[in-house]
């Protein structure tokens, strides 16, 4: 079982940036492939990025693609999302999963989910 908390959001201005923070509990945690979701209101929950144990691949929706970067530290069983340039369209609740096989794009795929934090971009 893991249980993941995330932390770091809030209302920031357009352009403006956001670290976003999960922090798991349990044990084996760079045993899990590791990925944030959003859900905008009103929208169906989204994929926006995705890591491997190692930290060393990544995959990102394709409008978050150089404005935010997925990475962990396994020693602190936390994984990251920095995001710059924010838009106001990033206004979502943004939520940390984690699961045991890469394949992690759709939310019927989903192992374990945290209970979010909510970002809010003004414009």
């Amino acid at each position: 079982q893991v249980q993941l908390v995330e932390s770091g959001g809030g209302l920031v201005q357009a352009g403006g940036s956001l670290r976003l923070s999960c922090t798991a509990s349990g044990r084996f945690f760079n045993s899990y492939y590791m990925a944030w979701f959003r859900q905008a209101p009103g929208k169906e929950r989204e994929f926006v990025a995705q890591i491997s144990w190692s930290g060393g691949s990544t995959y990102y929706l394709d409008s978050v693609k150089g404005r935010f970067t997925i990475s962990r530290d396994n020693a602190k069983n936390t994984v990251y999302l920095q995001m710059i340039s924010l838009k106001f369209e990033d206004t979502a609740v943004y939520y940390c999963v984690a699961n045991a096989r890469w394949e992690m794009r759709s939310y019927s795929d989903i192992q374990y989910w945290g209970k979010g934090t909510q970002v809010t971009v003004s414009s």
